[in-house]
């Protein structure tokens, strides 16, 4: 286990800041620390963006901002808040110099790593001072892994984000106003314009209505970056029954609310590689994926394999043959 001091309240800083779904793979590092040590204050620095998530968890101290764009002011009002709080431990999860550099900045005794060999920038790694032992996988999680081991904990990867009752029961409110009773639904989470992992709103349109006339719900889902499209989208689905949508989603403890009332409900998501097909797992909602230009054995929904499914462009450099019939049957073959 990790040797911290016990002779007053051990702090604790988890260094994990961008993005979202690199965030929300942070968090089996964050149950194995208040498994391995309950009675720590343990902080989270985060871009603020990326925060929303982490608002009311349980058993986390607080979250300290990281403003990206702060410039040098940023930095040195980082260093003061971080020296205020005299941390005895940080942990950096993001491997790479942004978080081996605000993981120096606290001035803790401890800075635990992932292994040199697992960083992303591999020459900010001798800021560290303690190491996990290599990954043991190709995926972002198998990191993790390593990370919770290194700090003690030898019990199967937890990773899950703990949600209220009250806001389980808004989730399940806002999903039944969406797509009232209990038969098959799905959720077709847009991907935001100018991403090369994204996929054509044309191609949504197409499958949202295959979908439709096959007998499921259809919720089209999209958040502040998809806004536009999620418009243009209802305008061209207008009249389409079983087809529902939500614009501009916004919160991201809201939307983890209304991923959850969907696996509830036994749904999945099909989404392309996103923050929202992460929080998606995170509650236990299964999730297809639209491979392009990315490695789902990497960064893809975990668990990889069931229950999330990838479906791979065929040169994975794009997503120009995954057309929607293509996906339908995909969708329908088991």
């Amino acid at each position: 286990m990790l040797a911290l001091p016990t002779y007053r309240t051990t702090r604790i800083l988890l260094v994990r800041l961008s993005h979202m779904g690199d965030a929300l793979h942070a968090l089996p590092v964050f149950h194995a620390l208040r498994e391995c040590h309950a009675k720590a204050e343990i902080w989270w620095v985060i871009q603020p963006e990326f925060a929303g998530f982490l608002d009311g968890l349980p058993g986390l101290q607080g979250v300290i901002p990281y403003h990206r764009r702060g410039g040098l002011a940023g930095w040195r009002n980082l260093a003061r808040s971080l020296r205020r709080l005299n941390f005895d431990c940080a942990i950096n999860a993001q491997g790479n110099w942004k978080g081996a550099a605000v993981a120096r900045l606290t001035g803790a005794p401890i800075r635990l790593a992932t292994h040199k060999l697992d960083w992303r920038e591999g020459s900010a790694s001798w800021l560290a001072n303690q190491y996990a032992e290599p990954a043991r996988g190709p995926h972002a999680m198998h990191r993790m892994q390593a990370l919770c081991q290194a700090i003690g904990s030898n019990a199967p990867l937890r990773w899950d984000l703990p949600l209220s009752q009250e806001e389980l029961q808004e989730g399940q409110a806002a999903l039944t106003k969406l797509l009232p009773g209990t038969g098959p639904g799905r959720i077709l989470h847009l991907s935001a314009p100018g991403d090369a992992r994204s996929w054509e709103a044309e191609n949504y349109a197409i499958l949202a209505r295959s979908l439709a006339a096959a007998g499921e719900q259809v919720l089209c889902l999209s958040g502040p970056s998809e806004e536009q499209m999620g418009a243009r989208l209802a305008q061209a689905l207008s009249g389409t029954s079983d087809v529902t949508h939500l614009i501009g989603q916004r919160g991201l403890r809201s939307l983890a609310a209304l991923l959850a009332a969907a696996a509830a409900r036994n749904m999945r998501m099909l989404a392309t590689d996103s923050g929202p097909s992460h929080m998606a797992c995170a509650v236990a909602l299964p999730v297809d994926l639209l491979a392009g230009p990315t490695y789902p054995d990497r960064t893809g929904p975990w668990p990889v394999g069931q229950p999330n499914r990838y479906l791979q462009d065929m040169d994975t450099r794009s997503m120009g043959s995954l057309d929607p019939a293509r996906v339908q049957r995909w969708l329908h073959s088991s």
